[in-house]
């Protein structure tokens, strides 16, 4: 119960903000209320008489009052009580209208009535609506089309919609508070009595529309999986708290889940509102601010300045709540992942993790991948020019990081190894992505060494690092350099350093081998004199270093370690280039 009850201090705490609408944001509905899309508006007077009627925006979402069985209705009639379906407004079928007008008559005469909801009562009763919707040119053959009210005439300055009316939503809230009846027992969230709902809201998370987190309909053969005779042996809910925790629940991932499109939200909140970084986005994450400064040590500074800027909005005891959800089928809405965390805690772990897990990029300095970008450089594969994961695998893999992240759990070795097995194979991906697949690759393999073995590695290039690997990654980036200082400047083609990359990660003696017969046959000749003799002492500097290892090594295949060692002697080499084009300028 812990994640409803702190979903339900949220929707306490941001009661202010329920029934207010922001540019680009799904509202909170109030209790009693959920947030839905229309197809048809239609503007009456407010004594009832229709003016006028069109196509709604489909994009804007809307508030509108419910029942408990209107709510979660499937195939049985149940009314809404103000905006609702053609097929409850029109008449065609009698049932569902009368459910209509008898719901709204209700409201209408009780003493929490609203003008609003009146004008629509005693317009709906003159049975004109599909008329006047004709004259209109306003298309009324799809009974589920959801029609929504504007109401005029009822004082200056005042908003006709019934969707943003507070008022309206606060005596709507009112009057069905007032009409819950039944026994009391008490509610598991608030340990207080009240009127207890079996009808919970669907539709927290909008991929699972009718996915549900409390739900019991196996009342017959296997009862309660067993366990109970009756429901609320299991848990006992009232309709109160459960409605302030669901729509809270809603409101929370829809404005702050992290991946859209996603097939499992991740959202990460603070009950007093306080904004809180991203969960899945570097922690220092500059956006449109100024670009990154060079050097490890000025990006830890930065991460230091960001966490203690953080820290001063937050008071001692400020928690932040962290919670995944996903639907394995239609029904069930499980909650896959759930840590409640001191705030401070909270972004100490996010400012370690991208200090650890970070590299340096010549053109936008350190900086730490975000963990979607993990997730796809190590499972994906590449479609027009984008490597994208399956959603189901990149769900489950992207929880692993997070929880690695939040957790502070070590990097998985399959993780690493996937990433790795793909930065490999360079010759297969596209000239866009090589560059951040390599990126991506070097900042999780630091990650990973500095979780298991707490060896930090260098972002700067470390000619006599003893590292075997790293020193014949060094050898792969030069190799590659050599042949591409023979190119035109339009030449675009792989180097034959590249197209051997998986051949020399498994035997790399003979690659190299291979690779430096054919540069010493058609690339050298190419080169001036004082670039082959700059090339040849740096081949001699790296087989030195590789020399001071055990021979019975020396053809052995690489460890990860190497792709570090070819990514910061690249970048060293094109660092050179760019100098001496200046010079020669």
């Amino acid at each position: 119960m812990g994640l409803l009850q702190k979903a339900m201090e949220t929707y306490d705490a941001m009661e202010g903000l329920a029934g207010v609408y922001e540019e680009g944001k799904e509202p909170l509905a109030p209790v009693g209320h959920m947030v839905t899309r229309a197809q048809i508006e239609i503007t009456i007077t407010a004594d009832g008489h229709f003016t006028a009627a069109r196509a709604a925006d489909r994009e804007q979402k809307i508030i509108i009052p419910v029942t408990e069985d209107s709510a979660g209705r499937t195939s049985a009639p149940a009314a809404h009580p103000l905006c609702e379906q053609l097929g409850y407004l029109s008449g065609r079928d009698e049932e569902k209208y009368q459910l209509y007008m008898e719901g709204l008559e209700r409201w209408v005469e009780s003493a929490h009535t609203h003008p609003k909801a009146a004008a629509v009562w005693a317009y709906v009763g003159r049975r004109t609506l599909l008329a006047d919707l004709t004259a209109a040119g306003v298309s009324c053959e799809k009974d589920k089309d959801m029609v929504c009210w504007r109401v005029t005439g009822l004082g200056a300055g005042e908003d006709t919609a019934v969707w943003r009316d507070r008022s309206l939503m606060k005596a709507y809230t009112a009057f069905y508070l007032s009409q819950l009846d039944g026994e009391k027992q008490v509610c598991m969230l608030t340990g207080q009595t009240g009127f207890v709902t079996w009808k919970h809201m669907k539709g927290v998370f909008a991929l699972n529309g009718n996915a549900k987190i409390i739900s019991a309909n196996d009342a017959v053969n296997f009862t309660y999986r067993g366990r109970f005779a009756e429901p609320e042996e299991a848990a006992s809910v009232s309709y109160l708290a459960s409605q302030k925790a669901h729509n809270a629940l809603k409101w929370l991932i829809s404005t702050q889940g992290t991946i859209p499109g996603l097939q499992r939200a991740f959202v990460c909140w603070n009950p007093r509102g306080i904004p809180m970084p991203k969960l899945h986005l570097p922690f220092l994450n500059r956006g449109n601010e100024e670009p990154a400064r060079p050097g490890y040590r000025n990006y830890r500074d930065d991460l230091q300045r960001k966490l203690a800027s953080c820290k001063a909005n937050l008071q001692a005891d400020d928690q932040v709540i962290i919670a995944a959800f996903d639907a394995a089928t239609t029904g069930r809405l499980a909650v896959t992942y759930y840590n409640e965390l001191l705030g401070s805690d909270f972004l100490d772990r996010l400012a370690y993790w991208d200090a650890t897990c970070c590299w340096y990029d010549p053109f936008q300095g350190v900086y730490a991948p975000a963990l979607y970008r993990i997730v796809c450089y190590a499972f994906g594969t590449e479609r027009n020019g984008k490597l994208e994961a399956d959603d189901r695998l990149a769900a489950q893999q992207m929880q692993r990081l997070l929880s690695c992240r939040i957790d502070q759990a070590a990097l998985p070795l399959d993780m690493m190894q996937a990433i790795v097995a793909r930065a490999g194979n360079l010759q297969i991906y596209s000239k866009t992505n090589r560059h951040g697949l390599l990126f991506t690759a070097c900042a999780v393999i630091r990650k990973y060494h500095m979780d298991h073995a707490k060896e930090e590695l260098a972002l700067a290039l470390e000619p006599e690092r003893k590292d075997r690997s790293y020193q014949w990654g060094r050898l792969l980036a030069v190799m590659e350099k050599i042949e591409q200082d023979t190119y035109d400047k339009t030449e675009d083609r792989l180097t034959n350093a590249i197209r051997m990359q998986s051949v020399f990660v498994q035997r790399p003696g003979y690659a190299a081998k291979v690779v430096l017969d054919q540069l010493k046959t058609a690339y050298y000749p190419r080169l001036s004199r004082s670039m082959r003799i700059y090339y040849d002492r740096l081949i001699g500097e790296i087989m030195e270093q590789l020399s001071r290892f055990d021979a019975a090594d020396y053809g052995k295949p690489l460890t990860e370690t190497y792709l570090p060692g070819y990514y910061l002697q690249k970048n060293a080499l094109y660092a050179r280039k760019t100098n001496d084009d200046k010079e020669e300028q």
